[in-house]
């Protein structure tokens, strides 16, 4: 068939002829897909002849007792089945979308937010609202929260202190444990109980660090002189199971790391009060969100964090 030829056939291409053959398929007759269409059986035949005649194949084998699907009618039911949900898809956001409901939902998600809970509110987001996409934004302490103040992203999932801004309304989303961790054969790991800060200080400490500036010139559980300072929790991570310093991990992080034997739990001492974080889900004040991102924000809260009522600039 020449391109001509193509050109002219798929402008006589309707909608109607794919779901009548998509029809005759599912009922297994042309009377039974008459009567699921509510319309006459010659009507059903004479829409499949037409959809044979403009592209010069056969779709049934007519000699049966019942219409089976010839070779070229199998081979165009799966696309025929995806136009149809297709088309399916983009009534249903066409409806959505004129009733208010975002196309896309864009989320600042500091590493630090357990990864497992996140993934789990989304696949059942995923089902409510399955028309409208995630856009996932990944960054640490304060440049999460610049994505939010900024209007780069619609929600946060926020540590707490980058999150303690009165322009934003936050919600107890996930309690977080922390913990210092060394790889086993770092000097630090061989020291059982609190390890004086004086012999930590001799040791590198690998600490997180923000590369906003909302926390310009505050440190959180920084007690050595002796610091390397990465961007990233997953480097932060490779660095300490070689081995190449010490530092504070989300437990969730490290779980099996520490089960497996590759890190030990260490404890230095002037960093007693290490221990469990609140998670903040939060978006700026005086916003006005659409019914997905509401959704998202009542999911993640968790009223059995700690301090689980909303507060603006808490």
């Amino acid at each position: 068939m020449t391109i001509e030829r193509l050109d002219r056939v798929s402008d006589g291409l309707t909608l109607d002829q794919v779901q009548v053959f998509l029809a005759v398929v599912e009922a297994g007759s042309f009377s039974a897909a008459a009567r699921r269409l509510s319309r006459a059986q010659s009507a059903v035949t004479y829409a499949i002849q037409k959809l044979e005649e403009l592209f010069g194949i056969e779709l049934f084998d007519r000699t049966a007792y019942r219409p089976t699907l010839t070779p070229a009618g199998q081979g165009l039911l799966p696309r025929a089945r995806r136009i149809a949900n297709e088309v399916g898809a983009f009534r249903a956001q066409a409806h959505g979308l004129g009733a208010g409901l975002e196309s896309e939902v864009a989320i600042a998600l500091d590493g630090l937010f357990p990864m497992e809970r996140f993934v789990d509110a989304i696949q059942r987001f995923k089902l409510v609202f399955p028309s409208v996409a995630p856009r996932v934004l990944v960054e640490n302490l304060g440049a999460a929260t610049a994505l939010v103040l900024n209007g780069s992203a619609v929600l946060g999932l926020l540590s707490p202190a980058a999150s303690e801004t009165p322009a934003l309304v936050r919600y107890a989303a996930a309690p977080v444990k922390l913990m210092s961790v060394a790889a086993p054969d770092h000097p630090l790991a061989q020291m059982l109980g609190r390890i004086p800060v004086e012999v930590v200080s001799e040791h590198v400490q690998l600490v997180l660090t923000d590369s906003s500036s909302l926390l310009a010139g505050r440190d959180f559980g920084v007690i050595s002189p002796l610091t390397w300072r990465l961007g990233d929790l997953s480097a932060k991570h490779a660095m300490l199971l070689a081995g190449l310093g010490w530092g504070g991990m989300p437990e969730h992080m490290v779980a099996k790391d520490l089960e497996a034997g590759r890190l030990v739990q260490i404890h230095p001492s002037g960093l007693e009060g290490l221990g469990a974080i609140t998670m903040y889900a939060a978006h700026r004040l005086g916003a006005s969100l659409g019914p997905a991102a509401r959704w998202l924000l009542e999911e993640f809260h968790a009223v059995d964090a700690h301090n689980g009522d909303a507060h603006a600039g808490t």
